[in-house]
């Protein structure tokens, strides 16, 4: 790996004894629905067959046990040596594992997965199939009575011979270089508008924003606010609008009207006299 690389990490491995059923065994999500329509076709010539949820792995034993490696990676895992078989997949998969060994029972029951609820992506190896075949077939010819000792005896020597490694890992995982990133944390009574952080009290920062840049800018724009303010009292506008002669209390008080449509004050008064 080059320096500055990411290198995955094993998170999970089991390894357990398999017994194919028909020649394959299953690894599917445990809330899957696995007699659906429009699953998987048995693996017939093939190491595997995936649907959305389920995964077949053919197998060329019905009648000897198999070694199955299962691994969880936090990324992609390099490539094992010394396997003579490989099979890709994608799974979806709530957060947990199981491996169904149809009539012979289940080998893993809802094993808890550190990636969490997505999508997988799988890879099977395989070795010793068709060596593990041809052994057995031998054996017949060495042995007439297959319910003698000297057969079965033999025959066990033949289990977990043909092995198999499924590896998976989680998709997004696998993006971000095996970690997920951090989310940046946000200043304390900050919002993002426009793309800019800025203070949820005052339009332009506050003192009590932890960013001094968005601090000094809210200073600034309250000063600039007061000397507004100041300039709208010296002309005598308290408010944007502009008044009006005859409208208001100061213009009932300096004799510009009234909203009745009379004169107000000493010119009104001498008038009704």
């Amino acid at each position: 790996m080059p320096d500055g690389g990411y290198v995955s990490r094993r998170l999970l491995q089991l390894v357990m004894p398999i017994f194919p059923d028909r020649r394959m065994f299953r690894i599917h999500d445990p809330d899957a629905d696995l007699v659906t329509l429009g699953g998987p076709l048995p693996p017939v010539g093939v190491l595997v067959s995936a649907g959305r949820e389920q995964l077949f792995v053919g197998s060329l034993q019905e009648d000897i046990d198999v070694r199955l490696v299962l691994e969880e990676w936090d990324g992609q895992p390099m490539l094992p040596d010394a396997w003579d078989e490989e099979g890709k997949a994608r799974l979806y998969l709530r957060g947990q594992l199981s491996v169904d060994m149809g009539s012979a029972g289940t080998a893993v029951s809802r094993l808890r997965l550190c990636g969490g609820v997505g999508n997988y992506e799988v890879r099977v190896y395989a070795r010793h199939r068709e060596a593990v075949v041809q052994m057995y077939d031998d054996l017949f010819s060495q042995h007439k009575d297959p319910l003698s000792d000297d057969f079965q005896r033999e025959k066990r020597k033949l289990e977990g011979v043909e092995r198999y490694l499924v590896q998976l890992w989680r998709d997004s995982l696998c993006r971000y270089g095996g970690a997920r990133p951090v989310p940046r944390q946000r200043p304390v009574g900050a919002c993002r508008v426009g793309g800019r952080l800025r203070c949820r009290r005052l339009r332009s920062g506050c003192d009590g924003c932890p960013s001094p840049r968005l601090r000094d800018r809210g200073r600034a724009a309250r000063a600039a606010r007061a000397g507004r303010a100041r300039v709208r009292r010296a002309a005598g506008l308290r408010c944007r609008r502009l008044r009006r002669p005859g409208h208001g209390r100061r213009g009932l008080r300096r004799g510009f009207g009234r909203r009745d449509g009379r004169l107000g004050g000493r010119a009104g008064r001498r008038l009704r006299a």
